[in-house]
Order: structure tokens, then C-alpha cells, then sequence
């Protein structure tokens, strides 16, 4: 199943609280378990001003959809083509 990372822009995001971080990750587990089995949430990074989601999903619309119904913005979704580390030097 194809792997996306979500560029979501949210001015200040990096200063919410934990609270407010719970209650966001609440409503996004909501939205899948609406969803169903087909998108997986598997974590998320936050930056100052930005949220980067890595999903697993048989495709974009789905993520887009999510977006929608959850409130969220997606300013950008890509497909992950191949996931490299410092091993991938070694071959």
C-alpha cells in the first residue's frame, strides 16, 4: 500500500500544548476510524509552523479526504517512492 507524507501549514502549530495536540490527534483518529481499515495514521512532525503526517493509504483522495472531514489542512501530499538512511550507503 502506497506511503504520503502531508505538509500541513498551520502558523504557530509548534507552541499548542499537549492538550491541544490531544485534542487534534483525537479528531484525526475519529475521522479514520470513520474512514476504515484502508488509511493508517503512522506519526506525525511538528515544526514550528508546519505539521509533516506520514499516512499509508490506497491513494490521494483518500487523504484528501480525511483532510476535509477532519478540518485539517493538506497544503501538499507526495507518495513516498523509496525511504533511505545511512544503511543505504552501505550498499
Amino acid at each position: 500500500m502506497p506511503k504520503y507524507v502531508i505538509e500541513r501549514e498551520i502558523p504557530g502549530i509548534g507552541n499548542s500544548t499537549l492538550e491541544q495536540f490531544a485534542a487534534i490527534s483525537k479528531k484525526s483518529c475519529q475521522v479514520l476510524h470513520h474512514l476504515g481499515p484502508k488509511i493508517q495514521w503512522l506519526h506525525s512532525y511538528v515544526t514550528a509552523d508546519k505539521i509533516y503526517c506520514v499516512y499509508i493509504a490506497p491513494d490521494e483522495k483518500i487523504v484528501r479526504e480525511h483532510a476535509k472531514q477532519g478540518g485539517f489542512p493538506a497544503n501538499c501530499i507526495a507518495e513516498v517512492k523509496l525511504v533511505i538512511d545511512p544503511t543505504t550507503a552501505e550498499s
